[in-house]
């Protein structure tokens, strides 16, 4: 099953809090997108907003199809 389309849009933050966030998503091993959604999600979990799990992207190579035998 594919995953939803993610959205996009454009954000504009103080460069302080980028560089934070930036220092917060290397220490835990993370994107910088990673991190904002982490997190979103921790706060408005905080806020008692339920969220479904997010759907992990699938990783690896894809399956080996029928036409790659020769």
């Amino acid at each position: 099953m594919a995953n939803p389309p993610r959205k996009a849009f454009p954000l504009r933050l103080d460069p302080a809090l980028y560089a934070a966030v930036e220092r917060a998503a290397a220490a835990d091993l993370r994107s910088v997108n990673a991190e904002f959604e982490c997190l979103l999600r921790e706060a408005l979990t905080r806020r008692g907003v339920k969220l479904d799990a997010p759907t992990p992207a699938k990783r690896g190579r894809p399956p080996k199809s029928e036409d790659d035998d020769a």
